[in-house]
């Protein structure tokens, strides 16, 4: 079996501040190191359930938060960005059984996790076909375009109610949850045991019964904090001015989506 894993850090089990998840503060080692305890413990799970190969896209900020040498002989881990559209799920292609997404978080705007956002922080609102857009749906459809279903999300509560009809056979994770800029966590140790032991489970079921088909058509929708950002992106080909602050991009082709998102995020 060959498993691909895409990990975030907002989502892990105790991310509270924004300084936490940034490279260069004094408390983001903490952070990181609970980042790779989690994706150790997915992929645990993944090996029980039958997995040989796993590939990890170190996918937070710089993409150099997870530990190396906490990995096992039969993972290999993707450091930084290509560029590529594909972005947090860069590396995964048809080759692959399931996918896998460890420490993600809730759309931007959403309630749930001080540290909701969509990609970056510029913005206040991003739907995809009228849901929240939350990194989760954008790069598990993007697996589901390479014909890869997801069976496994680890993140905070408000993420895990979103997401649970995205996915016919995904299984769950809630590592904490959040109020205002509260949140309450789950001991990390916990956490563990419950991704390790519910990854396992998630790729014990029928995979290629898990596959879903995506829409036939998409409209991506991104409210942001300025002005001066939805006009400077409604020029991005394919995108529209729809209100002071608001874009649309609609299309058939969802590789084109990404690519909109890429830039436009």
């Amino acid at each position: 079996m060959k498993v691909f894993i895409s990990a975030d850090i907002e989502g892990t089990a105790f991310t509270t501040y924004w300084d936490e998840t940034e490279l260069k503060e004094g408390v983001y080692a903490r952070a990181a190191q609970e980042m790779t305890r989690e994706v150790r413990a997915a992929i645990d799970g993944a090996i029980a359930a039958g997995a040989t190969e796993i590939l990890v896209n170190d996918a937070h900020d710089w993409g150099i938060n997870i530990d190396p040498n906490e990995l096992p002989e039969c993972v290999e881990i993707i450091r930084g960005w290509s560029g590529s559209p594909m972005s947090m799920v860069d590396g995964i292609d048809e080759s692959f059984d399931a996918c896998m997404f460890v420490g993600y978080h809730a759309a931007a705007g959403r309630y749930g996790n001080p540290l909701s956002h969509t990609m970056s922080t510029k913005t206040t609102r991003v739907t995809l076909n009228g849901l929240p857009c939350s990194e989760f749906l954008l790069y598990s459809w993007a697996a589901a375009m390479k014909g890869v279903p997801t069976v496994f999300l680890a993140g905070d509560q408000a993420l895990v109610d979103d997401s649970r009809t995205l996915h016919p056979a995904l299984e769950t994770v809630a590592v904490k949850s959040g109020f205002g800029g509260m949140t309450r966590c789950l001991a990390p140790v916990k956490v563990h045991r419950l991704i390790r032991e519910t990854s396992e489970k998630a790729l014990r079921q029928d995979l290629a019964g898990a596959r879903i088909s995506l829409p036939e058509h998409f409209e991506l929708r991104i409210s942001y904090r300025e002005q001066k950002h939805a006009v400077r992106n409604s020029f991005f080909p394919g995108c529209r001015l729809e209100e002071n602050n608001t874009i649309s991009f609609a299309t058939d082709d969802y590789m084109a989506l990404l690519t909109a998102a890429e830039y436009c995020l």
